[in-house]
Parts: structure tokens; sequence; C-alpha cells
């Protein structure tokens, strides 16, 4: 299944629903918060297009960045990447790319990706060591053995913040479903320090998901005690761009205000 595919069906998962989304009475429903409301994963499609993204974000009062892959099926090459790049300049967003391979960016003139805001990478697609990778966002995904899993993950996680040329670390902390009901457990204090010490290293923000429910309170406060920023990301190529439920929640209890956020440079 591609990724451009799979998003509408996964909000039925129940093994996305970690405990750590589950937030005092008190916290919910609140509107008012410290931080503008600025969503930057987003994705157009033929039927939900910019236009689309735009009224909600004006009804909302919700700012957007726009994602696309660089990759064959979408963004193949510098002529589509200079497209899609010129046709977006036209509107108030902020112009994105979500790569999903180790080494994407050889494919690319690095003048025209200097010419994008942000790049938003996560750590979905993880080897298995014999050539084939597991696609931890499908609900199918089987896992035997999860230490062995768990390092691999790491491992792949470290080399996307490590090597690639990104400024937002996407999905983090997320667990394959079958695997998603241990979240607690395989979330150590060793791991979560590992992600936070890397991304800090090189000012990589931390996405927020909406659509995952990670990363949990624990984790925000750590990566907030030590500097890191964070982004807000629905994932979304429909009504739900914007709705932002968990990021605002688990936001305001994490207490964080305006500069706790990395918010782009236009760069034209």
């Amino acid at each position: 299944m591609e990724r451009r595919t799979f998003v509408k069906n996964l909000s039925l998962s129940a093994g996305l629903v970690m405990a750590s989304s589950v937030i005092p009475a008190a916290c919910q429903g609140t509107e008012k918060t410290n931080f503008e409301l600025l969503d930057l994963h987003v994705h157009t499609t033929d039927k939900f297009t910019i236009e689309n993204i735009l009224e909600i974000g004006k009804k909302n009062q919700v700012k957007f960045g726009v994602v696309d892959h660089p990759i064959s099926w979408a963004l193949k090459d510098d002529y589509d990447l200079k497209n899609y790049i010129e046709k977006l300049r036209k509107y108030p967003v902020y112009i994105g790319l979500q790569p999903t391979y180790l080494g994407w960016s050889k494919n690319y003139s690095k003048e025209l990706l200097a010419q994008v805001d942000y790049i938003l990478m996560d750590p979905q697609m993880v080897p298995m060591g014999n050539g084939d990778t597991w696609r931890i966002w499908e609900f199918d995904t089987y896992i035997d053995d999860t230490e062995d899993f768990m390092k691999r993950y790491m491992d792949y996680s470290l080399e996307v913040l490590t090597k690639e040329p990104i400024n937002i670390f996407g999905w983090p902390l997320f667990l394959p479903v079958c695997i998603a009901r241990d979240y607690y457990k395989l979330w150590t204090e060793d791991r979560m320090q590992q992600i936070i010490t890397a991304a800090k290293a090189r000012n990589i923000a931390i996405e927020i998901n909406d659509m995952s429910h990670t990363p949990h309170e624990e984790f925000i406060l750590k990566a907030k005690a030590q500097g890191l920023k964070f982004t807000f990301g629905s994932d979304s190529r429909n009504n739900n761009v914007g709705r932002l439920a968990y990021c605002k929640r688990i936001a305001e209890k994490c207490n964080l205000t305006a500069t706790d956020f990395y918010v782009p440079v236009k760069k034209g």
C-alpha cells in the first residue's frame, strides 16, 4: 500500500490510540492556546486541493505547511520538484518535502532543494537486515522479535536524524499496531534520550503527530527541558487538516508556548 492511500484508513486502528492520548477532562475542549496553530504536515490530492486547505485555514484560524514525497511516484525529479515549488509559491503556505528513504536528496539539485521551506522525514520504513523493509504504518505489519525490531528501529531513526538533511522528525516514537500495547515498556529512558540527543545535535524539531498521538507527555517534557522545538502535524489530506486535537491538548498539558515551536522560514 502506498503512503498516499493508507492514511484514510489509519484512524480506524485502535492500536494507534496510546495511553498517552488520554488527557484529563480539565484539558479537553480548550480552544485558547499560547501558540500559533500551524499544521506542517498536510497533503493535497486531486480532490482535496490547496484551495480546500486555505478555506479550512481561514475558517479555523490555522496556518499550513504542505508536503509531498520526493520519490518516483510523486516528485520523481528536478522537473517535478520545480513545478511543485512554483505552484505552491502562489499561496500563503509553507512548502515542504517528506522523503521516505535514506539518500533521497542525491536525486535532486541542491539549488532546488534550497528553495524548499522545510523537510520533514519519519523513520517508518525500517530495514529488516535481509533486504526487506518493515512498513510500520501498515496494519498487518508483523514483528516476531520485538527487541530485534527495536534495535533496528532505533538504528534507522538515528540514521535519519544524523545523516539526512531534515528540519523535522516526523511520527516520533510511533510503533506498529502489533506491539503498540507495550509503548511505555519499549520506549525506555535510554531510547528516548538517544532520540533527543541526536535531534538536539542538529536542531531538528520534533513533530507532535495528531494521527498517531505521539509522542507522549514524558518525552515532550524531556525534549523541552533539553531545548528541542516542536511542530504540529495532522498528516491529513482531507477535512481533518488543522484539527490537531491531540496536539493542542498535549501541548497545553506540557505548557508549551510559542517559543517552544519551530516555524520555517519562507524561501520565496
